[in-house]
């Protein structure tokens, strides 16, 4: 809208905007915008009225598509006279980035002689080992990245020297390597010590492509103005502040971190040079929650880790865990499978709650594991975490296999750890077993199980593997797999709602698994394939069947349904009607030609069929029934 005059030729110029509104007089004026602006010469508001609709902060938080944002208050005191303090105090509110040209020279005298306090050796030597501290105490508790924000390029370069000076071995010459690097543009009239941190864009493609990679090495860069805006990397978790920002910049730069990622509870904003002012006045932009939920301080989830944490200790406080505080490698896997036994001993309800407080510690905990109080509690925490991780591990339904790309990330974060990790136990590898096939098990091993010390454990080992197993047979044999689980549901029943107690449980569970060794032994003797038996069990799901017929006809039975099922599968049987109607006819006929009870044929008919329906249920099986069906004539609806 602003009118330009040429000085040569008086020659007055408009940019589009005018053009478009007296083209467009009564046209309404709607705009998009994450970070709205209001300052002195420019109002986002003023261009375009009032917020239609506001999707803030808050909202995405509630939605899950965002993390909250934390504060945490590390500033390190500029050095300089208190006459130069001063004038520094009251030019500092002035320095912004996103100036006019004219304003940023007004202003460069202010930011060389801030700069110059700022970017003090001592100073950036202070700054240097708090980082180091800070993230490494961070790292202990939550996988990720992070980004240092300095005032200039020199101070850039002169924190990373002082960096890579406490840890040598986070620098690398090479692009592709080295845990820290510098994201900047320059000229080749810049100062050698910035030369090699000066790259185009492929050095920041290459430099952004490992920074969004949770997996690669990179875990830490160092910027000026670079990366602020835009650029998303989900597993970064913390952003060190030592510049000057405000306003929609300010929102903008701390948003880096509110991405979601994994277990990650929060982004956290470290501040060093006491931007907390400039960050309310900036949040006044948005909405009432924004200003609540966004910047909290980091003394918020110390409360609410200490509650947690007190949640716990309440809920174990019948058991002793204190070997774990020790030194003793084996004392601590003690007090971890103590705890475990411990825990499996409470109602589901409570165990359940357990499980849920220890998240909501751990989250808590990554947030403030820097401060004074997290690094003092961080040995229990990681307990309670040791606790919950390895009952979830032993409760879980299935094993979830862990990528290449996922087990590199974990052995990278266990090198990196200095304190005892809050490592998941398997217990059968505690207790010095391995987890074996029911169907095979010896006597020696259920004996060993049955006088093992923590007997809530021993159930819950002997529940896993009886689950297991019948997972195992509901892939093949309907009738078997549906009498073993609804014994087992019955058995836990009874013992979760104390009817039993936790030996006669074990007791239960073992007759079980030794019932099923006795069934698989007995199934050898039967001379059938696993199709064949899996009929056979159907056919004889009543016992009262084993009373009016021979073994033998029986086994030849459920033969010839083998074979009449395999000639008339097709993939879409089951939810044909007219193929399950010529498949019962066939199954009617054979029961009537060997004279089953027609007392039980009924429901025989109907146990039959939903077999037939699983045998069939997957590709290998229809492939391997037509491939039979070729050299097979007889049965064919």
């Amino acid at each position: 809208m602003e009118a330009k005059t040429d000085t040569k030729t008086g020659e007055v110029k408009y940019g589009y905007a005018k053009y478009l509104r007296d083209a467009l007089p009564n046209a309404s004026f709607i705009g998009f915008t994450g970070t709205p602006i209001e300052s002195e010469d420019k109002s986002t508001p003023a261009v375009f009225g009032h917020y239609i609709d506001v999707y803030d902060m808050t909202r995405a938080v509630e939605d899950e598509a965002t993390v909250k944002i934390y504060y945490e208050n590390r500033v390190i005191k500029l050095e300089s006279d208190d006459e130069e303090l001063k004038k520094i105090d009251e030019e500092f509110e002035e320095i912004t980035e996103g100036q006019e040209e004219n304003e940023k020279e007004k202003n460069k005298s202010k930011w060389s002689r801030l700069e110059a306090v700022v970017g003090s050796p001592n100073r950036i030597k202070k700054l240097a080992l708090d980082i180091v501290n800070h993230y490494e105490e961070k790292s202990k508790t939550i996988d990720g990245k992070a980004m240092i924000v300095c005032m200039s390029r020199r101070i850039c370069v002169d924190l990373y020297d002082a960096i890579i000076k406490l840890r040598p071995d986070w620098h690398s010459d090479d692009l592709d390597k080295g845990k820290i690097k510098i994201v900047m543009t320059g000229s080749a009239r810049d100062e050698e010590r910035l030369q090699k941190h000066i790259g185009g864009k492929q050095r920041r493609d290459t430099l952004a492509k490992r920074m969004k990679d949770n997996g690669d090495e990179l875990k830490i860069v160092i910027v000026r103005d670079m990366w602020l805006t835009g650029f998303d990397v989900p597993s970064m978790h913390t952003m060190y502040i030592d510049k000057p920002m405000k306003g929609h910049n300010l929102i903008q730069a701390i948003s880096r971190v509110n991405r979601v990622f994994k277990d990650k509870a929060g982004g956290v904003i470290v501040d060093y040079l006491g931007i907390l002012e400039s960050l309310k006045k900036a949040l006044n932009e948005y909405t009432d929650n924004d200003r609540k939920n966004t910047g909290i301080d980091t003394s918020a989830a110390v409360m609410v880790m200490q509650e947690k944490l007190e949640i716990l200790q309440n809920i174990m406080h019948e058991f002793d865990y204190s070997d774990y505080m020790g030194t003793s490698q084996v004392a601590r896997i003690r007090a971890i499978t103590g705890g475990m036994n411990f825990i499996l001993g409470k109602p589901e309800k409570e165990q359940k709650e357990f499980k849920q407080i220890a998240v909501e510690l751990a989250k808590a905990h990554s947030l403030c594991a820097a401060t004074t109080e997290g690094r003092e509690c961080a040995l229990e925490v990681s307990y309670f975490k040791a606790v919950k991780a390895s009952l979830t591990k032993l409760q879980e339904k299935k094993v979830q296999k862990k990528s290449k790309k996922e087990i590199e990330e974990r052995v990278n974060q266990m090198l990196q750890r200095s304190i005892i990790s809050e490592e998941v136990i398997d217990v059968f590898d505690v207790m010095g077993m391995e987890r074996p096939d029911i169907s095979i098990l010896s006597e020696e091993f259920l004996e060993e199980i049955k006088n093992i010390k923590y007997k809530n454990l021993a159930a819950e080992m002997l529940k896993k593997l009886l689950e297991g197993n019948i997972k195992t047979m509901e892939r093949k044999n309907l009738v078997k797999s549906e009498k073993f689980s609804e014994k087992l549901k019955k058995a836990l029943n009874k013992y979760r709602n104390q009817a039993i107690t936790n030996v006669e449980v074990i007791e239960e569970l073992l007759k079980m698994a030794k019932e099923m060794k006795k069934d698989a032994e007995n199934e050898k003797d039967l001379g059938m394939n696993e199709d064949e038996i899996a009929f056979y069990y159907a056919l004889t799901a009543d016992d009262a069947v084993k009373q009016f017929m021979e073994d033998d006809v029986l086994k030849k039975i459920a033969h010839e349904l083998t074979r009449a099922i395999r000639r008339n599968v097709t993939i879409d049987w089951s939810v044909r009607k007219s193929a399950q109607a010529g498949m019962r006819r066939i199954i009617k006929r054979l029961l009537k030609k060997y004279d089953y009870p027609p007392e039980q044929a009924k429901n025989a008919l109907k146990t039959v069929m939903r077999q037939a329906e699983l045998m069939c249920g997957n590709v290998e099986s229809y492939e391997y029934y037509e491939e039979v069906a070729e050299n097979e004539g007889e049965y064919r609806v």
